[in-house]
C-alpha cells in the first residue's frame, strides 16, 4: 500500500509541475507577442511628433511624481547668434529661443556644436519651458 501512495505523490508532483510550466510558458508568450500592444501606436506617435510637427508642449510626469514641460520647436534657423537661434516655423511664425552654451547637437555628423549651427539649417529645438534649450537635432543642411 505505501508504494501506491508514494507513486500517487509523484504523480500529483509531476502534474502539478507540468501545469505551473505550462501557466508559466504561456504567460511569457502573452508578454512576448504583445509587448507591442501596450505602446501607443506608431501612427499616433507620427501623426503628431513626425515631420509635419511644428511646435509642441509636452507635460510629462517624472518617476518621483514631479511634473517636466518639455517645449519643442521645428524650424528653418534665420539667424544664429552666440547664445540663442531665431526659427522660422513652418506657419510663418517667428521664434527666438535661448542656447544653454554646451547645448547637445545631433542629428548631422558636420555640425557636432552650436557655434557651428548657420541658416538656413533645418533643427528641431528641445528645451524645458522657459529655459534656455539643452538639445537641437539638425534635419537638414539647407
Amino acid at each position: 500500500m505505501r508504494v501506491q501512495k508514494r507513486d500517487d505523490h509523484v504523480t500529483v508532483s509531476r502534474r502539478r509541475f507540468a501545469v505551473l510550466l505550462c501557466a508559466l510558458v504561456a504567460v511569457n508568450a502573452f508578454f512576448w507577442l504583445a509587448q507591442g500592444g501596450f505602446a501607443l501606436p506608431r501612427a499616433l506617435i507620427d501623426r503628431f511628433f513626425g515631420p509635419r510637427m511644428i511646435r509642441a508642449e509636452v507635460i510629462v510626469q517624472g518617476p518621483g511624481g514631479g511634473i517636466n514641460d518639455f517645449r519643442l520647436d521645428r524650424g528653418v534657423i534665420v539667424s544664429a547668434t552666440r547664445g540663442s537661434l531665431v526659427l522660422r516655423e513652418q506657419d510663418g511664425t517667428i521664434q527666438t529661443i535661448a542656447v544653454a552654451p554646451r547645448a547637445r547637437v545631433t542629428g548631422s555628423p558636420s555640425v557636432t556644436d552650436v557655434s557651428q549651427l548657420r541658416p538656413p539649417m533645418r533643427v528641431l529645438v528641445v528645451r524645458r519651458a522657459n529655459a534656455r534649450a539643452n538639445l537641437i537635432q539638425v534635419e537638414g543642411t539647407g
